[in-house]
């Protein structure tokens, strides 16, 4: 073999995990696909920490008179678990990640629109995460995640300002992801890819970068005033000051409901790609699907006024605030029937990933409909600042957004890493994920609804709830090995596991037809799109010029080509 034939060998060898191998390499990269993992990283840590605070709160509820720690101790705990998993997780979990990772290769290009802001934004969310840190330990913070004034500014000795800069920061990383997403969809996408054969992940991460863009800046401001107040004792939310705090409630959850579907809509992304692709079936209602995403989007930002029902808005308010709280039910109920109907007489392989999809689709429906008893105005005034609310935000987050994460990554490792997972043992994970997290929040619903309220440290008052609470530390404990099982098996598979193929799922779209892992610049031509999104064999569709529907042949399935 001549010399020039072995270096033409190693280009053809090399991907975007070996192009460099140097830190200095991976610290300066503008590869979106080196971020993203930077970004798997750093979430990942910050999750294990978060983990750390919830389990023991869970602990110290065991008992109705504590176990553990102080109530003063205990209040800086739930807060820290609150404010590391929202802002240092769940909102950048799977944009950050899997949009990072994914969603420019879906659309045909090499690379995101701006590849430096993109770095930039994953060292504004590592500072951020350290000042986090940092507040937790020289005095930590007592407020909740939701920082409530005048407890924030008046009363509150914790270390407040750096947990609310730190917060700060990781709304401009979020910010400065979101305008890359949005610049990228419009302008760069493979020549064919018309704004409806774009896969529906790719329109969940624009819906949720719109969400971003509008709607962090208004917290940014929020937390601004806060720091501002401590600072200079210019009243602004203390009543005491002279200030309004239901000003600071209306300004707080404007941003901070659209930030459930920040959290949630890029897991509606990933499930719509998990069920079409493992259903064999292009998305029932695919424009329906697409466009409650929008509405969702939309209407999130018309809804903030349902967590203020006992505040001291006018009750006319609160009618219009629960009623297009009940409108935002219905995009929601969309994605889930047509869900539903895609996976119908579908072709469905119940590889891990469906088994993550699935279980999204019972939990989020749960989550779902516990929220129109706290959209309805009677029983909110009942179940608000109970264990009610814990459960139905946890349905939503972690049955929601994080199984829709652990599938997506289940989904996207062999691309990502170029190696398989052992499918048996991540199966069993990914039910025992959803047994432990039924077994760990039912109970709060429960105990909840008999009217034990959030936040409290002790319970003497009521020491039935106990039982409750017991049942809850179970399945927190059945929970924390199922999340922990998958970080050992990845890891593994990173060393011993079989090389995956380009499409080791048979599915379709753009990022299927790269190598695994690919290639440093994605593409060694930009792809043009011919075909329809999901066009999966025997799936009829109306072709678009001709407006008759065209059926594939088994001939055409990807899974049954040879794989270059």
């Amino acid at each position: 073999m001549s010399a020039t034939t072995e270096n033409l060998q190693e280009e053809e060898e090399l991907n975007y995990l070996t192009n460099g191998k140097t830190l200095k390499s991976w610290l300066l990269t503008g590869d979106h696909k080196r971020i993203a993992i930077l970004y798997l990283i750093s979430t990942a840590i910050f999750f294990m920490i978060g983990g750390i605070f919830a389990s023991l709160v869970r602990l110290e509820l065991t008992s109705p008179t504590g176990v553990l720690l102080e109530t003063e101790t205990y209040n800086k705990a739930f807060s820290a678990h609150g404010i590391v998993m929202i802002f240092l997780f769940l909102i950048p979990s799977i944009p950050a990640v899997l949009g990072n990772f994914v969603l420019p290769i879906m659309l045909g290009a090499r690379d995101l629109a701006f590849p430096r802001l993109n770095l930039l934004s994953w060292y504004f969310y590592m500072a951020a995460g350290i000042i986090v840190l940092w507040a937790i330990c020289i005095g930590g913070v007592d407020t909740g995640w939701t920082f409530y004034t005048p407890l924030s500014t008046t009363y509150s000795h914790g270390a407040i300002s750096l947990a609310i800069m730190g917060a700060f920061l990781a709304g401009f990383s979020s910010i400065f992801t979101g305008i890359n997403f949005i610049a990228t969809i419009h302008k760069m996408r493979a020549p064919g890819m018309t704004w409806f054969r774009m896969p529906l992940f790719a329109w969940a991460m624009y819906g949720t970068s719109v969400v971003i863009v509008l709607g962090t800046p208004v917290i940014a401001i929020t937390l601004g005033l806060v720091m501002v107040e401590r600072w200079t004792g210019i009243g602004i939310f203390s009543p005491e000051l002279g200030g309004d705090p239901v000003l600071f409630q209306h300004m707080f959850w404007f941003y901070s409901h659209p930030a459930v579907y920040i959290m949630i809509l890029p897991a509606f992304g990933v499930i719509s790609e998990l069920i079409a692709n493992f259903s064999r079936k292009r998305i029932f209602g695919y424009h329906f699907v697409a466009f409650s995403t929008l509405a969702i989007a939309g209407l999130g930002f018309l809804v903030w006024g349902h967590h203020m029902f006992v505040s001291s808005q006018s009750m006319y308010e609160g009618i219009v605030f629960s009623l297009i709280s009940f409108l935002v039910a219905v995009p929601s109920a969309i994605k889930i029937f047509n869900w539903t109907a895609t996976i119908y007489k579908g072709n469905v392989r119940m590889h891990t990933p469906m088994i993550y999809a699935l279980s999204f689709m019972m939990l989020f429906t749960i989550g779902g409909l516990t929220g129109l008893f706290l959209a309805s105005m009677g029983t909110d005034v009942h179940l608000t600042a109970t264990y009610f609310v814990v459960a139905h935000f946890h349905y939503v987050m972690v049955g929601g957004a994080i199984t829709g994460f652990l599938g997506g990554l289940h989904y996207w490792w062999p691309k990502m890493t170029g190696r398989m997972y052992p499918e048996g043992i991540a199966r069993i994970n990914a039910v025992l994920v959803f047994i432990g997290f039924t077994a760990t929040f039912l109970p709060q619903f429960i105990v909840g609804f008999l009217g034990m309220p959030r936040r409290y440290h002790y319970y003497y008052f009521a020491p039935e709830f106990q039982i409750y609470h017991i049942l809850s530390t179970m399945g927190a404990s059945i929970l924390a090995i199922a999340f922990f099982t998958p970080a050992t098996y990845l890891i593994w598979s990173l060393f011993k596991g079989e090389k995956a193929s380009a499409n080791p799922w048979g599915a379709h779209g753009l990022e299927w037809q790269t190598a695994s892992p690919p290639d440093s610049h994605n593409f060694h031509h930009i792809p043009i799109v011919t075909d329809e999104v999901y066009d999966f064999p025997g799936v009829e569709y109306a072709h678009p010029s001709h407006g008759h529907k065209k059926k594939k042949s088994k001939s055409d399935d990807p899974a049954t080509k040879e794989q270059h």
